[in-house]
């Protein structure tokens, strides 16, 4: 039996649609020990209130119930163009081919940086993107049950999907204050229901011949204050039931010792776990390993190869199926010049459960393996398509490179660079003052990038530098960011996610290329032994970071910056083949044993920090500063929008099409701020064409195309300007072509310039030379 129910005013509508977002806005905060930085939250809340508050609009304006959550969506849509589109898009609002194309990268982005960083989170545009797109569908989602189906009980299903995730990732999942505010909205919703129901019934006095009992016009609180404590009273006990008995991964994923989440599926996440696991007081097993040669390699998991300021990060590359692992590829830029040599090593996993397998990085073949894997061409990590490491058995044949210091000296940095992929050089435009100082200070007296490279190593071990696991937690300052950077190189205390991130950024600043490699070093040797050989233990204690550094002529080159950790290579020791002109700072060859490591070690993930990256950027004022430029710039836009429209109908309808078109491109080239000179068609063909996008062959013909057909079109006998349906067809392919080539030579300042202010508008296409004035849009 259903109550009856009543028609509801704007007003009242509005009210359902206050408290919903005041709901939605609170449920929200339950993300907030995943996400660093508080710009998120206004972020999604701004996203929120738009679908929101956009509903009540519409409905204000009397559109259909039914057609109200199909118009949010599209108002999302329109919000996140606003926010992350605009310039791939039609006055910033409306999306093109190219916005979703945008949107696309955003959410394989998303799906990266999730399964990468740590808790909390850097918001980087694609988490923002996805966190946006997220909050907007459940509040859609919201309104449809709440306003539509007025069902506002059931608003309850969208908000317990935020409160939900933070207990899937960290141990503590979301604060009991949290619930009890997420509670507290969820009954204010329902009371707010309820008196608007109420209200409407009174004012409308509906009876329908039914026998019922007419509230006062005015309900007193009181008449139901104690109905509605004891329901709050229930709800935030259920409410907090909930936060203590979500299930959490109170276990590593990294090890493997409780159920593996599906939302990081890799298993091993670098951002999120490895802090955790390095943090137990008693180590856990994680592989053992015999090598008949006595070799005590390190083992990679995987490699870092971009840094984007705040975050460290796997570079996106789909699985190759033809490289599996019975023959792995040549390591990067190894020369035949340089020493290498074959080794046998049996690895027996214990505890690890991951889709990365632990290996010594060069190796050349694995066998034993259950299920498909699969090695990156560039890193020669592997990894699974569909099993884990758990259980696993199997040989691994190590490539020991053995290059001499001649052969790194030798190694010029402009061919490195050239060798490698731009990203291995990348750095934020704005760094640290200290950074950039630091780096030229160590590479000053050095002749050449080798020299460079052990002169930052041996920096980073000299006395000045203490391993420390508690200073960065208590300064504020863990991770591997570059303000994180910073403040390691002023305080000098750190453990290696520092000593490694900060070498891998020193060595970018002085044009060697670099990455992270993250694994562990060559473990512990036991007392077993099987047949004559000696069993090493490795466990979670021996998880590390270090970096690589690229060579020409010997390729990816391991370094150990960290006192304490590992061992430092042959080639990299202070003085090692020093000619008499080399100046190279004093530090220790190695503080430890080869398998030496502070009694607790909590190398922690490479992304994480304390700070807020995010205290400047706001992305709530953005938006709103984006909107007031759309109101304040909208006429001229609207104008030149409106006349782009024009001449693509005059192309379709066959007015004058080949002229229409031109004056069109001659348009887009002015707002782009690209000189056309004075001169015929073919003469502002000619320079347009020597820009380096018309050097594509595709965009170079459509442009051609469009320059014949102006011409037929002028010059050409009676009826040589007509075309049929097809050929004005292709005119706007060949427009839309050449368009794009144009928007990619130029800047996105351009871009945006040419959207709000067009220069077309001012400087009259009629004038432009090699433009006919007739026929005019």
């Amino acid at each position: 039996m259903h109550p009856d129910q009543a028609t509801l005013s704007s007003g009242q509508r509005l009210a359902l649609s206050a408290a919903s977002f005041l709901l939605m806005a609170t449920s929200i905060m339950a993300l907030g020990p995943l996400i660093a930085g508080s710009g998120w939250w206004w972020l999604c809340a701004f996203v929120a209130a738009g679908v929101l508050f956009g509903g009540a609009g519409l409905r204000a304006l009397r559109v259909r119930g039914g057609l109200v959550p199909v118009l949010e969506a599209v108002l999302l849509l329109m919000l996140l163009t606003l926010l992350f589109g605009a310039s791939t898009s039609l006055l910033l609002l409306i999306p093109m081919p190219d916005t979703f194309a945008l949107f696309g990268e955003l959410i394989t982005g998303a799906q990266r940086t999730i399964a990468q960083q740590s808790v909390p989170a850097v918001t980087v545009p694609a988490l923002s993107f996805a966190l946006a797109l997220g909050v907007g569908v459940l509040s859609i989602l919201l309104d449809v049950l709440v306003q539509v189906a007025r069902r506002p009980a059931f608003a309850a299903v969208p908000v317990i999907v935020p409160l939900l995730i933070p207990g899937f990732i960290v141990e503590s999942g979301i604060g009991l204050p949290i619930v009890v505010v997420v509670a507290a909205s969820y009954l204010l919703l329902l009371r707010v229901d309820v008196r608007v129901n109420r209200r409407a019934r009174i004012e409308q006095r509906r009876d329908d011949g039914i026998a019922t009992v007419t509230a006062p016009l005015r309900v007193p609180v009181a008449s139901t204050l104690g109905a509605s404590l004891g329901v709050a009273a229930v709800g935030i006990l259920a409410a907090s039931m909930l936060a203590v008995s979500t299930p959490s991964i109170s276990t590593s994923l990294l090890l493997g010792t409780g159920s593996q989440s599906t939302l990081f599926a890799r298993g091993v996440s670098p951002f999120i776990d490895l802090g955790r696991d390095l943090r137990r007081p008693e180590a856990r097993p994680a592989f053992r390993y015999l090598a008949r040669d006595g070799d005590r390699p390190y083992f990679t998991l995987l490699t870092l190869d971009r840094f984007e300021g705040d975050v460290w990060s796997v570079a996106d590359r789909p699985v190759d199926g033809d490289n599996t692992v019975d023959e792995l590829g040549s390591p990067a830029g190894l020369g035949p010049d340089v020493a290498t040599s074959e080794h046998p090593i049996d690895v027996l996993v214990n505890e690890v459960r991951t889709t990365w397998l632990p290996v010594p990085y060069p190796s050349t073949r694995i066998d034993g393996l259950q299920g498909s894997w699969f090695w990156d061409d560039e890193s020669l990590t592997v990894r699974s398509a569909d099993t884990n490491t758990a259980g696993q058995r199997y040989e691994v044949t190590r490539l020991a490179v053995e290059p001499t210091v001649e052969q790194l000296r030798s190694a010029g940095a402009a061919a490195a660079a050239a060798q490698v992929d731009a990203r291995y050089l990348e750095l934020p435009e704005e760094m640290p003052e200290i950074i950039g100082t630091t780096a030229a200070n160590l590479a000053a007296g050095t002749g050449s990038s080798y020299d460079t490279a052990v002169a930052i190593q041996a920096y980073l071990r000299s006395p000045d530098f203490d391993y420390s696991t508690e200073a960065p937690v208590d300064g504020g300052y863990d991770g591997g960011g570059f303000e994180v950077i910073a403040s390691f190189l002023e305080q000098k205390q750190g453990y290696c996610v520092h000593f490694a991130s900060t070498m891998a950024v020193l060595a970018r600043e002085a044009g060697i290329p670099s990455r992270i490699s993250i694994g562990y070093t060559s473990g512990t040797p036991t007392t077993d032994r099987v047949d004559g050989v000696q069993r090493v233990q490795v466990d979670s204690h021996d998880l590390h970071a270090w970096p690589e550094l690229y060579f020409s002529g010997v390729g990816w080159v391991p370094f150990e910056p960290t006192p304490g950790r590992g061992s430092v290579p042959e080639y990299s020791r202070p003085g090692a083949g020093q000619s008499p002109t080399s100046v190279l700072p004093t530090g220790p060859a190695s503080t430890a044993a080869p398998t030496g490591r502070p009694d607790l070690d909590p190398d922690r993930g490479l992304a994480g920090q304390a700070g807020d990256p995010l205290s400047n950027s706001a992305p709530m004022q953005a938006g709103v500063l984006l909107l007031g430029v759309v109101l304040l710039l909208s006429i001229p836009a609207i104008v030149r929008a409106l006349q782009r429209a024009g001449r693509r109908r005059r192309i379709i309808r066959g007015g004058a099409p080949a002229d229409a078109a031109w004056q069109e491109f001659a348009a887009t080239a002015i707002d782009l701020g690209i000189g056309v000179p004075a001169g015929t068609p073919r003469a502002v063909a000619s320079a347009v064409a020597a820009r380096p996008a018309f050097h594509e062959a595709e965009a170079r013909a459509a442009m051609l195309r469009l320059r014949d057909a102006v011409e037929r079109s002028r010059f050409g006998p009676d009826g040589a300007g007509r075309s049929d349906l097809e050929a004005r067809a292709g005119l706007l392919r060949d427009l839309g072509a050449v368009r794009r080539a144009m928007l990619r030579d130029v800047t996105a300042r351009d871009r945006a310039a040419a959207t709000l202010l067009p220069r077309s508008l001012v400087e009259r296409v009629a004038r432009v030379p090699g433009v006919r004035a007739g026929g005019g849009a």
